[in-house]
C-alpha cells in the first residue's frame, strides 16, 4: 500500500499489485528493439551447410581465430620436438656399428631420449609464477603468449614425457637389450667399448647406474602423475579401502610432486651415465637443465625471503556459514598488486611446508590484505579449525558468525603465525583493459570478482575526484598564472595512476546454492551500492536451491522479497541492498543483454568456479561475438 498509494487514497488497483508483485525476474532491457532482438536469436541459430568443405574451413577458421595463441605455441612445441627426434634418429642411423646390431630400436630410443630432455626443462616453466607475473605486467608479450593457459600446458608437456618415457624405455627394455643378447659375436664386437663382454643375461644391463636410475625414475614419476590425476587429487576416489584413502585429496598430491627433485637428480646421473655415448660434449642433459633449474630455484628462494622477512598480522578473523574462512592480515611493506590476482598461504600450524593460492579479495586501494577460504579438502579443512578455536565464540542474538578482531598492527598470540608470498597474476587481472567487463563466480569462485567490483568503485572514486581537483587547479592557473607548472604536473601524476584504467560498466552474476553463502560478502555488496551512485556496477545475486521465478512454489518468497526491498531496500534473501534471484541464470539471455546495451563494443568476460560451466560460457562468447557486433573475450581463472 505504501508503494502504491502515496495519496492516501486507501485502495490501489489489481493491476498496480499484480505488476508489483508478479513483475518478470528479467525485464527487458531498456532501449532494446524487438526486432533486433528477433534478429540475434536468428544469426544465433546454427546455420546447415550441406558443402563439407566450407563447413569444415568456417569451423577451422573460427577455431584460429579464436585460439591462434594456444596454436603456434602449441605447433613450436611440436616441431622443435619432430626436429630433435629426427636429428637423433639419423644421428644414430648413420652409426652403423650401432645400427647393425639394435636396428631401429635404438633409433626411436635415441630419439624419444632427446625430447625427454627438452620436455623435463621445459614443464618447470609454466609453473615460474613470479617469472610468468613478471613477464604479464612488465612486457607487452601477453598479446602473443597465452600465459592464462601456464597450467594446462604444464599438463600437455606430462602427456609429452608420458608418450617419451614409453617410447624410450619401451625401446631399450623390449628391443635393443634383447638384440644385444641374442647378437653373434661379431656383431657384438663394437659394442665391447659400451657394454664390456657381451652379457648373457638381462639383468646385466638392469642393474648398471644407466638402468636403476631409469627404473626409479619411471616408479617416481608414475606415482606423481596417478596423484595428480582429477579423480584422486580433488579426492573423487570414494570406493577406495580406508588405508588407499591416504593416497587421495591435495596434500598426497603435493607431496607426490615434490618428488620431483629426486627425479632430476637421477636424470642428471642418468644423463652422465648415457648408454653408446662417450664423449662429455654429447651428454646434453645438463645442458637442457642448467637455466630451468637454475630459475625454478631463485623462484623458491624469491618465496622464502619473501615471506620469512616478516609475517603479517592477523587484524580480523571470521568463520562464515558455508565453511568459509576470512582472514584480514596486515599489508606487507611494498605489498603490492592488482585486483583479480592472487597470493600463498602458508601456516605453520597447519602444515609448515605447504603453501596453498587464494584469491586476493581485498581492492588495491584498501590498508589490509583479506582472503576467503571455503573448506574444500585436508588442509583448508584444518586451517578453519585453528582460527575456530582461536576466535570469540557468539554471543546472543549474533548472526552465528565466529568473529575475532585485533587492534591494528598487533597479533593476537592466540593466532597461528602466518607467512604470504605474491601476489602472482590471474587472468581477472586484465579486467581495465576493458570499457564493459562480464563478471561470474560460481560459490567461492567470487573471490577474484570481489577485489575487482571493489576496485572499479574506488577507481571511479578517484577519478571523479581527480576531475573535480582539475577542475579547482584550473580555476587557481587563471587566477595565478605562477601556479600553473606545479598544477600541470601533479595533474600529470594524477592522471598517470588512472591512465589504465578504463572500464566504464560492469555486470556481476555471483550463482551460488545456500542463501548462507551470501553472508560472506555483504558488507561489501552494500559498500559497493553505497559508493556507486553512477550505478556503473550491476549486481546480480543468484541462489540455486530455490526454484525459478515464476515456478508455484517460489510464489510466497518472491512475493515477500519484492514487498520488502520495495519497502525497505533490503533483500530478504542476501540481507543486502541487492535483489536476489532464484535458480540458475539464463546466461544466453545475459549475453545477450549485454550485446544490445553495448553495440560494437569489446566485453571481457571473466570466469571463476567449477569446470562444468566453462564450456558453456566459452561457447556463448564466441557465438555473440561471430553473430553480433559486440565481440566478447572469455577468461577463465585456473586454480
Amino acid at each position: 500500500m505504501e508503494e502504491l498509494d502515496p495519496d492516501n487514497l486507501g485502495y490501489i488497483m489489481i493491476n498496480n499489485l499484480e505488476m508489483l508483485l508478479l513483475q518478470a525476474p528479467n525485464q527487458a532491457v531498456i532501449g532494446e528493439s524487438r526486432i533486433l532482438s528477433q534478429m540475434i536469436s536468428q544469426n544465433l541459430k546454427p546455420t546447415h551447410d550441406h558443402n563439407p568443405l566450407r563447413r569444415f574451413y568456417r569451423g577451422t577458421k573460427y577455431f584460429l581465430v579464436d585460439n591462434w595463441q594456444r596454436v603456434w605455441v602449441m605447433a613450436l612445441w611440436i616441431a622443435v620436438m619432430c626436429g630433435l627426434f629426427t636429428y637423433k634418429y639419423i644421428e644414430y642411423r648413420r652409426r652403423k656399428d650401432v645400427f647393425d646390431v639394435m636396428r631401429h630400436c635404438v633409433c626411436f630410443a635415441k630419439g624419444a631420449a632427446e625430447t625427454l630432455k627438452l620436455n623435463m626443462a621445459l614443464i618447470l616453466l609454466p609453473v615460474c609464477r613470479n617469472t610468468i607475473t613478471w613477464l604479464r605486467n612488465k612486457t607487452k608479450l601477453g598479446v602473443v603468449v597465452p600465459f592464462d593457459d601456464n597450467l594446462n600446458f604444464h599438463k600437455v608437456i606430462a602427456v609429452g614425457i608420458t608418450t617419451g618415457v614409453g617410447i624410450h624405455g619401451i625401446a631399450h627394455l623390449a628391443c635393443d637389450f634383447p638384440r644385444l643378447l641374442l647378437a653373434t659375436p661379431d656383431q657384438y664386437e663394437p659394442m665391447i667399448k659400451y657394454f664390456g663382454k657381451q652379457p648373457t643375461s638381462y639383468w646385466h644391463f638392469v642393474r648398471h647406474v644407466e638402468g636403476i636410475t631409469g627404473i626409479v625414475m619411471v616408479v617416481l614419476m608414475a606415482i606423481a602423475f596417478t596423484l595428480a590425476a582429477p579423480w584422486f587429487r580433488r579426492g573423487k576416489m570414494k570406493n577406495l579401502p580406508k588405508p588407499l584413502k591416504k593416497l587421495t585429496g591435495f596434500n598426497a598430491f603435493w607431496y607426490s610432486h615434490h618428488l620431483f627433485v629426486i627425479v632430476y637428480t637421477l636424470l642428471i646421473v642418468h644423463g652422465i651415465k648415457l648408454f653408446l655415448t662417450n664423449k662429455f660434449c654429447k651428454k646434453t642433459t645438463w645442458m637442457y637443465l642448467a637455466i630451468p633449474v637454475f630459475l625454478y630455484l631463485c623462484e623458491r628462494l624469491t618465496r622464502l625471503l619473501r615471506s620469512s622477512i616478516k609475517a603479517v598480522a592477523i587484524l580480523k578473523v571470521a568463520v562464515y556459514p558455508g565453511k568459509v574462512l576470512a582472514l584480514h592480515m596486515s599489508k606487507p611493506h611494498g605489498f603490492r598488486y592488482k585486483s583479480g590476482q592472487y597470493m600463498f598461504v602458508n601456516c605453520a600450524a597447519v602444515s609448515p611446508f605447504e603453501w596453498h593460492p587464494f584469491s586476493i579479495t581485498s581492492a588495491p586501494g584498501d590498508d589490509y590484505l583479506s582472503v576467503h577460504i571455503r573448506t574444500l579438502g585436508d588442509w583448508t579443512g584444518q586451517l578453519r579449525t585453528v582460527f575456530s578455536e582461536a576466535c570469540q565464540q557468539p554471543t546472543d542474538g549474533k548472526s552465528g558468525l565466529l568473529r575475532a578482531d585485533c587492534l591494528q598492527g598487533t597479533n593476537n598470540p592466540n593466532f597461528p603465525r602466518v607467512l604470504i608470498d605474491g601476489p602472482y597474476g590471474a587472468p581477472a587481472q586484465d579486467y581495465k583493459k576493458y570499457e564493459i567487463v562480464l563478471l561470474i563466480g560460481l560459490g567461492i569462485g567470487a573471490t577474484p570478482m570481489i577485489s575487482i567490483v571493489k576496485d572499479i568503485v574506488n577507481n571511479i572514486k578517484a577519478k571523479e575526484e581527480q576531475e573535480g581537483e582539475e577542475e579547482e587547479d584550473n580555476m587557481n592557473a587563471l587566477e595565478n598564472g605562477n601556479g600553473a607548472a606545479i598544477n600541470k604536473t601533479s595533474l600529470s601524476n594524477s592522471k598517470r595512476r588512472l591512465e589504465n584504467f578504463k572500464t566504464r560498466r560492469a555486470y556481476f552474476y555471483w550463482v551460488t546454492r545456500e542463501q548462507e553463502s551470501f553472508d560472506w560478502f555483504k558488507g561489501i555488496m552494500n559498500e559497493v551500492t553505497e559508493m556507486d551512485r553512477n550505478h556503473v556496477i550491476e549486481l546480480h545475486n543468484y541462489c540455486t536451491s530455490v526454484y525459478e521465478e515464476g515456478d508455484a512454489c517460489s510464489a510466497l518468497i518472491t512475493m515477500l522479497q519484492a514487498l520488502n526491498h520495495a519497502k525497505n531496500g533490503v533483500d530478504v534473501v542476501s540481507g543486502t541492498r541487492v535483489k536476489s534471484h532464484f535458480a540458475k541464470p539464463d546466461w544466453r539471455r545475459v549475453y545477450k543483454q549485454i550485446a544490445v546495451k553495448h553495440n560494437n563494443a569489446r566485453v571481457g568476460v571473466f570466469y571463476c568456479g567449477i569446470p562444468a560451466l566453462t564450456e558453456e560460457l566459452r561457447q556463448l562468447a564466441s557465438d555473440f561475438s561471430r553473430n553480433t557486433s559486440t565481440k566478447f573475450d572469455f577468461h577463465k581463472e585456473n586454480f
